[in-house]
């Protein structure tokens, strides 16, 4: 991998600092910078994130917008306001403080609705779209694989299910083209009486679990985030269900796609079925539909 590469992690709340642990002990080679309004709390998670550090190649220091605009990949921070049109000032006001961004740069959205706020982030850059790019539905796939694995006995890894759509209401799960170890997921017989809908359900329900038991998810993201970088720093080009544009349906979307240094290599075209074809395309309406009210 080329020396001083480097990852701005804007927002040093839980989420954040989450992310930026994650990136550290995942020993992804780079500079960490840690970037925030308020400068102490910047300061703060530095100077403790900066203590795991020992373990890793990973150096962290408190950064600046400026030094953000030039690092390899950008993760804006997560914000708690409901509204889009507050989403996109904020949006607004982070990355035109980071200007100019370098060219190359990546960034990658964490905040919420992510799909429709990762077209927002791309407008506003001007990067080419394979470089803008959101977490999608990689954390939900987590989970749904998680809960088949226990299902099925067999490792995680071993299992090809997506959650695809966005990351929100209009999720859904490719069922009809899941996979594990070669053989089509419906075919197991353990398969056999699951009621996938309230499977999916679950697994849609599970961060409002957490945070309704301790207030906020974010070791999951954290995780999701670390190997993201990891993927485009090493040029890994790992396949993971993120929020990435498509030409199809003119718009960024939650699918599987091809991760390496460009950012967004190539989306993966999963076969689905009518109904599921019916349900990626209610998904896209939804969100043109917002993005519209937001123009």
């Amino acid at each position: 991998m080329p020396a001083n590469k480097t990852i701005a992690i804007i927002g040093c709340g839980a989420v954040g600092a989450s992310c930026a642990s994650s990136i550290i002990l995942r020993n992804v080679s780079c500079e960490l910078l840690m970037v925030d309004i308020n400068q102490k709390v910047a300061e703060g998670q530095a100077l403790d994130l900066s203590d795991s550090q020992f373990l890793s190649s990973t150096k962290v220091r408190v950064g600046t917008y400026q030094e953000a605009g030039q690092a390899d990949i950008i993760r804006p921070g997560e914000t708690r306001l409901q509204l889009i049109a507050k989403n996109f000032n904020i949006l607004n006001s982070v990355i035109t403080s980071m200007a100019p961004i370098k060219p190359t740069a990546k960034i990658m959205l964490v905040a919420n609705p992510v799909d429709v706020l990762t077209h927002i982030a791309q407008k506003i850059s001007g990067l080419p779209k394979n470089q803008v790019f959101g977490s999608g539905t990689f954390l939900d796939s987590g989970r749904l694989r998680l809960k088949l694995s226990e299902i099925l006995g067999v490792s995680e890894p071993a299992i090809h299910c997506y959650a695809m759509g966005e990351h929100g209401d209009h999720q859904f799960v490719g069922w009809s083209s899941a996979m594990v170890g070669g053989v089509p997921l419906l075919d197991y017989p353990q398969m056999q009486g699951v009621d996938l809908d309230k499977l999916q359900y679950e697994v849609s329900r599970k961060a409002y679990e957490i945070i309704d038991r301790k207030g906020a998810t974010y070791y999951g993201i954290g995780a999701c985030v670390a190997s993201l970088c990891d993927t485009v720093l090493n040029d890994r080009r790992d396949i993971r269900p993120i929020s990435c544009y498509n030409e199809q349906y003119d718009s960024y979307v939650s699918m599987p796609a091809i991760v390496g240094a460009n950012g967004v290599e190539a989306p993966i075209k999963i076969q689905l079925n009518e109904a599921e074809q019916k349900k990626m395309e209610r998904a896209v309406d939804a969100m043109k539909a917002v993005l519209a009210e937001c123009n």
